[in-house]
């Protein structure tokens, strides 16, 4: 297949570009600041999911057969800070590149979160469970799964992942082994409850949707198996690393982030059980490998499986 990857910059941009290409012909489109800017980027596409004239170009240039959109704004204290932002890009952009591919009939696979849900629940998220986001981030993100559902009823899919991190840009892992060698204490949040996501985990998952599940449209959740909060997942970091640092629990209230977070977000795989993710450990020991963090000898795990 000839894919187009959008947002193929960033974060899990990265890991798809390195999943897809040795089995696919992928053209990367990103926006016009971070072809200029970012490492790695030659030969990139410029373009504004902003703007419906850009991305129709961009598609009619990378002639694919199938868009897959990982771009979004996913600051979520910046959302409530710049929610004109937010909107443009996780509701109006998703529109469209939904409408771009409705136009010229191309299937989509698009990226959203687990911030959908209010964290009510106490058991995992099917992905037919209720909606219910408390921020702007998840509403926004929401809005952009409707608008793909409206341009494309039988051509989508939406899959939701859940605290992603991976070896490129900025993730809470590569945060946490930065504060870990500048800090002898910290304090991290340990009522929060999800599925942490490795990002080449994830990639290798939305290849397998790719070339299986696109005649199967709707929702998907892909996230590592298993769950933490994120006082445990910090705990397994830097265990794994070999860094020695006090870390003290804490709590949500207590952190005062600007934007509200669910407190329980794990997300169930119950449309495609037979694409399995890995635990959430096992990727954070690959990032970890992959970023040369990785302890010589891990050990056993910290954590007790009674709590994934």
């Amino acid at each position: 297949m000839k894919i187009l990857v959008i947002g193929a910059a960033g974060q899990l941009g990265f890991d798809l570009r390195r999943t897809f290409s040795p089995d696919h012909a992928v053209t990367c489109a990103d926006t016009a600041r971070a072809v200029a800017e970012l490492p790695g980027t030659e030969g990139f596409l410029a373009i504004d999911i902003t703007e419906p004239g850009s991305v129709d170009g961009v598609i009619a240039s990378a002639a694919p057969d199938l868009v897959l959109n990982s771009a979004a704004f996913t600051n979520v204290d910046g959302c409530e800070a710049n929610k004109e932002a937010c909107w443009a890009v996780n509701d109006t952009g998703a529109g469209h590149v939904a409408q771009s591919c409705a136009a010229v009939g191309l299937p989509l696979i698009h990226i959203s979160t687990d911030y959908v849900f209010d964290g009510s629940n106490t058991v995992p998220y099917r992905e037919d469970d209720p909606v219910a986001p408390l921020g702007e981030y998840g509403k926004s993100k929401y809005a952009g799964e409707e608008k793909v559902r409206q341009a494309l009823p039988q051509r989508h899919l939406i899959v939701r992942t859940a605290w992603l991190f991976g070896t490129h840009g900025h993730n809470f892992v590569k945060t946490m082994l930065r504060l870990g060698r500048e800090r002898d204490q910290l304090s991290v949040v340990n009522d929060q409850t999800g599925g942490p996501t490795y990002a080449g985990h994830l990639a290798a998952a939305l290849k397998s949707l790719a070339e299986q599940r696109l005649g199967d449209p709707g929702v998907y959740h892909m996230t590592g198996a298993g769950q933490c909060t994120w006082f445990d997942f910090t705990c397994e970091i830097f265990r794994l690393a070999g860094i020695s640092v006090d870390v003290k629990p804490t709590t949500t209230a207590a952190y005062n982030a600007p934007a509200p977070r669910p407190a329980y977000s794990v997300l169930a795989n119950t449309r495609a059980p037979e694409i399995a993710m890995p635990y959430w450990r096992d990727g954070l020991i690959e990032c970890l490998r992959q970023l040369g963090e990785l302890n010589t000898d891990p050990g056993e795990s910290s954590i007790s499986p009674d709590e994934d």
